[in-house]
């Protein structure tokens, strides 16, 4: 694909207005799976790839019309033509998933087709007694979850933080993302990995991006469950001190069961300078999870201490937050519910305007009760209406399939870049 310029990472918070994502719209790879491997593929049951696809283009639909987009098989196309870049990731997928014998086949293949198989997967052929008798369908496995690319690689402040992702059926996710930060010609980007710096903490260390939030240039926000040890909290706070002298990082510790947790913003997103969405019962209610402020200064992390909750820990540093309630107010019935699928999980593409799904009408109806006015994603496809006539809106998409996937709009973008917000 052709590009008109460069695109540095600026990303300072989670609210400033949207300049550039990252997406992946589901592929055949999302229906590569059978119930019987489905749990090893992180999902709970097997989805529609019809239906999904047509969920995910209204996301897509309307991020095209506010920003640019671009879009991971097409950048991973464009780094294999370049052939010393396709090796090396041919050879470092091989390496990390134990799989020389399948090396040559990926080399003979055309950057399309190979980008392709990448994450679709490759099926293994039954030409060997040892394969025959295998039962595995792919030789080199599908990457099921890759529509989640919020997880893979996290933009941190002017860089790219490369995920240690938990389970090892994405990992070859965080390789793709890494090879297109490095050598994508359109990207000016320096990317953090622990596997390359001096200052690793452990062979403990899991980071994924659903867990790391920024809430403003001088506070961060980390989930630490089952995907983000803290180990890997400790990676990121020795990297930011060496180049941000004064940071808070806020910590909230989250359930490991069941999966609806498994990530800080399936609990909480921001929405706006003073709003934010919270699944209730692990943000505000007391309960064994702990809130925990890390306070850098000079370069140093001066002291760790805990915190009442996460919201009161923003406003003793000056962000004062109004929690809206995935869910509803009135019944833990009704927040259990739409917290499952996906409630809490909005993703802003500037101050106080965000997208969600359509189908968790409590939660959808206590943003509009906050002045949030309501617009359908298909209209603002169809050119009827626009986010810029409202100064809060949510944009609801639908989501009959992709909630069972696991996530929601801010899991399936990648922000590379945002306008800077005036606090």
């Amino acid at each position: 694909m052709t590009y008109n310029s460069k695109v540095n990472i600026n990303i300072k918070s989670e609210i400033g207005k949207l300049e550039g994502v990252i997406l992946h719209s589901p592929g055949a790879e999302l229906e590569n799976m059978t119930p019987s491997n489905a749990q090893k593929a992180l999902y709970t049951d097997i989805l529609n790839l019809a239906v999904s696809q047509s969920e995910y283009a209204q996301l897509a639909g309307v991020l095209n019309k506010l920003t640019k987009t671009y879009y991971v098989n097409n950048l991973l196309n464009d780094i294999l033509k370049i052939e010393n870049v396709r090796i090396d990731l041919i050879n470092k997928i091989c390496n990390q998933e134990h799989n020389n014998l399948i090396g040559k086949y990926l080399n003979e293949l055309d950057s399309k087709t190979l980008a392709k198989e990448i994450i679709e997967g490759s099926l293994m052929g039954k030409d060997n007694l040892t394969n025959y008798l295998n039962s595995d369908r792919y030789s080199l496995k599908p990457l099921h979850n890759f529509f989640f690319t919020r997880d893979a690689s996290i933009s941190l402040y002017d860089k790219v933080l490369i995920s240690k992702m938990t389970s090892s059926v994405r990992q070859r996710e965080s390789l793709i993302m890494e090879a297109i930060f490095k050598n994508h010609p359109i990207f000016k980007a320096k990317t953090i990995n622990q596997t390359d710096t001096e200052a690793v903490v452990s062979n403990n260390i899991t980071i994924e991006g659903g867990d790391v939030l920024i809430a403003r240039e001088d506070i961060l926000l980390i989930g630490l469950g089952a995907r983000t040890t803290s180990q890997g909290v400790d990676f990121i706070v020795e990297n930011l001190k060496q180049n941000h002298k004064n940071m808070n990082i806020l910590v909230q510790e989250l359930p490991k069961t069941p999966e609806s947790f498994i990530h800080l913003d399936m609990v909480f997103t921001l929405l706006d300078k003073n709003f934010c969405m919270i699944y209730q019962p692990i943000i505000l209610q007391p309960n064994n999870f702990k809130t925990i402020h890390i306070e850098i200064s000079n370069g140093k992390v001066q002291k760790i201490s805990n915190k009442e909750n996460l919201i009161s820990g923003l406003n003793q540093l000056g962000m004062e937050l109004e929690p809206l309630y995935c869910g509803g107010r009135k019944d833990r019935w009704q927040m259990d519910r739409e917290q499952w699928h996906s409630g809490a999980n909005f993703f802003a593409f500037a101050p106080g305007k965000v997208i969600g799904y359509e189908r968790n009408k409590h939660t959808i109806d206590e943003l509009n009760n906050a002045g949030f006015a309501v617009l359908k994603a298909a209209d603002i496809i169809a050119g009827n209406v626009h986010p810029d006539d409202y100064e809060k809106c949510v944009v609801t998409i639908l989501g009959s399939e992709l909630p069972r996937g696991g996530g929601g709009a801010r899991c399936m973008t990648m922000p590379i870049n945002r306008k800077d917000v005036e606090w």
